[in-house]
């Protein structure tokens, strides 16, 4: 009976080898990416790719091991929910008061020491923050959320929570 088990379980993996997800790679650049509208300093390009496009953006650097499954289902999970509470690709288009909202997000995710996300870390070690990083990172997102509120008053407003919905 044992082997049995073993035996379905292995061709239960051989089988989900062929359901891959779609990979998040950009055909080129956006014309909603973050750089078409607003500053970005060489400095915090640089944190951004190593540090936060994989996951914030249209573009990800997938690791060899992205391909076996059910590891890229996983892989692409974090991505799409990453990419769904922030993407620097697209953040051209986001009204001012969103622009606002995410920046202020960033730079209390990076001072909190929560982003990049310590699971992201454990394989990707070369994206964590130094003390130095993470101080132009969150000088960066306060100072460019100033610029945004400068220009556009309305956007200091809080945002509306979103209703709850209905079951």
């Amino acid at each position: 009976m044992l082997r049995l088990l073993l035996m379905v379980a292995l061709l239960a993996l051989v089988v989900i080898q062929f359901f891959k997800p779609e990979r998040n790679t950009a055909a080129g650049p956006s014309p909603n990416a973050l750089a078409t509208k607003y500053p970005v300093p060489a400095n915090v390009a640089a944190i951004l790719k190593r540090s936060c496009n994989d996951c914030h953006s249209n573009t990800t650097t997938y690791p060899a091991y992205a391909s076996i499954q059910p590891v890229a289902w996983w892989l692409d999970n974090h991505i799409q929910e990453g990419k769904a509470e922030l993407n620097f690709d697209e953040f051209a288009a986001y009204p001012a008061g969103k622009a606002a909202h995410k920046l202020e997000e960033v730079a209390e995710m990076v001072e909190e020491n929560e982003m990049p996300l310590p699971s992201y870390l454990l394989v990707h070690r070369q994206a964590a923050l130094s003390e130095q990083d993470a101080r132009v990172l969150i000088e960066w997102a306060k100072g460019l959320r100033g610029q945004i509120i400068a220009a556009n008053p309305d956007a200091a407003r809080p945002r509306r929570p979103q209703p709850a919905p209905e079951p």
